[in-house]
């Protein structure tokens, strides 16, 4: 497939695209705001500051590129940072994280990759650079940038073998993709070896800049406030929290909670699914299993968690005072075959970390840290809820895994201070 055959679907498709996020937006109502940002029709004024652009899809991406920014922003003084994104997540999550430097940092959806669309979006904006964020690849964008000699940054960059052979097949449209990226900072060896066999011509190995990302105090906070809130009334409760959890894992996790016998008197398992949508689903999973829940949403109204059995994570944003709360962490996404999500900032905190089988979206982290003895790699629901039982029995086991999960993250710290000298070398 070539660029204008690409292009072509994307207007093929396009009637299908935007059906798709009003239904979508039936249970998520940020799907059907900003629609004119997603067809380049309006967004953020162009700024008097020089403009960076620094595109981060969703939650995990928006997340990983809070050091990106705030060290470009340290870096250019006069310049402001156009933030893109693609769900209204990922953009509620740059809101938060973001809401301190004001008006240095404005967001925006990223216009579909149609090409005119694309070349009126940059055009408007002028950004000096166009930095990308982990996986993302816009032939059309990437093209466009080339073209007004816009240089473009894939940072963080990772690329599994599954996504390689999709590239593969993707045909021409991706190898001149990947020949347009100005530079490539990939998080591992193995990433760069596989990007460069799309044809970029400037990958440099940089480590993982989610490791820079630190703990804000508020989060810490927050943490230590929710850990009061869980033991208010009696004695302190031991925590089993399971994280971004996906579609098919939650009903695992509770019936192997269920049938565990031996766990800790009071443990409560707290739940926090990866998407919003799936906060109400995930209730009526445990309601439907006899046990009380209580949701985090309410925590500020009530007394506490008195008499749960579980917790339910419905809030956004709180990842960091969540992993702070709880005695260990499951990683979600990782019992099923969906590629697991990051466990760098459990392992920030300290925290002794499982995960599934299915971590190939982590694999080079994941594997390092259940090398170093951070993890604990668990071949199902029922071995997941014995080893938790296990560390919310053993404190010293349980120290002791969260002091090795403490220094696997503190050895891996400096890749955006890496990543973003490389970027200066190509900004005007």
């Amino acid at each position: 497939m070539n660029r204008t055959l690409y292009s072509a679907l994307w207007w093929v498709a396009m009637p299908a695209v935007l059906g798709r996020l009003w239904w979508r937006g039936r249970k998520e109502p940020g799907y059907r705001a900003h629609w004119g940002e997603r067809l380049a029709l309006d967004g953020p004024a162009p700024g008097e500051r020089p403009t960076i652009m620094v595109h981060a899809v969703s939650v995990g991406e928006t997340r990983a590129a809070e050091p990106v920014v705030d060290a470009l922003l340290a870096a250019y003084p006069d310049c402001r940072i156009l933030l893109t994104h693609m769900t209204p997540t990922g953009r509620a999550t740059g809101k938060s994280l973001f809401a301190h430097h004001g008006e240095r940092v404005v967001q925006s959806y990223l216009p579909y990759d149609t090409g005119a669309m694309t070349r009126r979006f940059l055009r408007r904006h002028r950004p000096r650079a166009c930095i990308l964020m982990e996986t993302e690849v816009w032939p059309n964008l990437i093209h466009a940038c080339t073209r007004l000699d816009i240089p473009v940054v894939l940072a963080n960059a990772r690329l599994s073998e599954k996504s390689l052979k999709r590239g593969r097949k993707a045909g021409a449209v991706m190898l001149e993709a990947a020949r347009g990226f100005t530079l490539v900072a990939a998080q591992t060896e193995l990433d760069a070896e596989r990007i460069r066999s799309l044809g970029a011509p400037n990958v440099v190995v940089t480590g993982s800049v989610k490791f820079d990302v630190t703990p804000p105090p508020a989060a810490l906070e927050k943490g230590d406030w929710l850990r009061s809130r869980i033991r208010s009334g009696g004695p302190e409760r031991p925590v089993f929290l399971c994280a971004s959890t996906r579609e098919g894992e939650e009903a695992l996790i509770l019936d192997a909670w269920q049938r565990m016998p031996g766990k800790p008197s009071g443990a409560l398992l707290a739940l926090v699914p990866r998407h919003p949508q799936r906060f109400d689903e995930v209730a009526e999973l445990a309601a439907a299993r006899g046990l009380t829940l209580a949701r985090r949403s309410q925590l500020d109204l009530d007394h506490g968690v008195d008499g749960a059995n579980v917790l339910l994570g419905d809030s956004m944003g709180e990842m960091f005072a969540y992993y702070a709360a709880c005695d260990c962490a499951y990683i979600g996404g990782s019992l099923l075959p969906l590629g697991g999500q990051n466990l760098i900032e459990a392992c920030a905190l300290g925290k002794p970390v499982l995960v599934g089988e299915h971590t190939f979206n982590f694999l080079d982290a994941t594997n390092e840290a259940v090398g170093d003895g951070a993890a604990l790699r668990v071949p199902d629901a029922d071995a997941l809820v014995a080893a938790a039982a296990r560390l919310l029995g053993d404190g010293a086991a349980r120290v002791a895994m969260g002091e090795k999960a403490l220094a696997f993250a503190r050895r891996h710290r400096g890749a955006t201070l890496r990543t973003v000298e490389l970027v200066q070398r190509h900004i005007r």
